[in-house]
């Protein structure tokens, strides 16, 4: 039974009783039945009002996924065939000197002389002097047989 039905059975239960409407206690159970029968509108139209604002909740997310595959396109896209996606590529990460912000970089990016921070835009180039030569398997540092640090 729905609210609206339970409402109006009540209601009914009431006007069926033949109560005398001039005592007090029917006077107050009359004006309960009343402000429930009130509530059960009220509660009734919110409701189809939440419905209303899922509907177009959904719609607008709707609408915004589609816009992320426009402007980010679709990264799932496994068919693609060109030379410039290389799922292979190492990305490296690098610590802006200027900002002090960590960006991933493929090797291209990183052996250019373009190379300039995404967040702050200062240009800068990597000293490869500074970088340890460590051979890494499962992200794990393994020993390449060059013991050139050796005394």
């Amino acid at each position: 039974m729905t609210l609206t039905e339970k409402s109006a059975y009540i209601k009914g239960l009431m006007d069926g009783l033949d109560l005398d409407a001039d005592k007090k206690e029917v006077k107050v159970i009359k004006a309960l039945v009343d402000l429930v029968e009130d509530l059960t509108l009220t509660v009734t139209d919110l409701d189809e009002d939440v419905d209303q604002v899922y509907d177009e909740l959904d719609a607008i997310d709707e609408d915004i996924t589609d816009l992320e595959d426009v402007v980010y396109g679709d990264e799932d896209d496994d068919s693609c065939d060109c030379d410039d996606c290389n799922s292979e590529d190492e990305m490296y990460e690098i610590t802006c000197p200027a900002c002090g912000e960590t960006v991933c970089v493929d090797e291209d990016l990183l052996l250019s002389e373009d190379l300039a921070c995404p967040a702050c835009g200062e240009k800068f180039e990597v000293d490869f002097d500074d970088v340890d030569d460590v051979v890494h398997f499962n992200g794990k540092p393994v020993d390449d047989g060059d013991d050139t640090d050796e005394e």
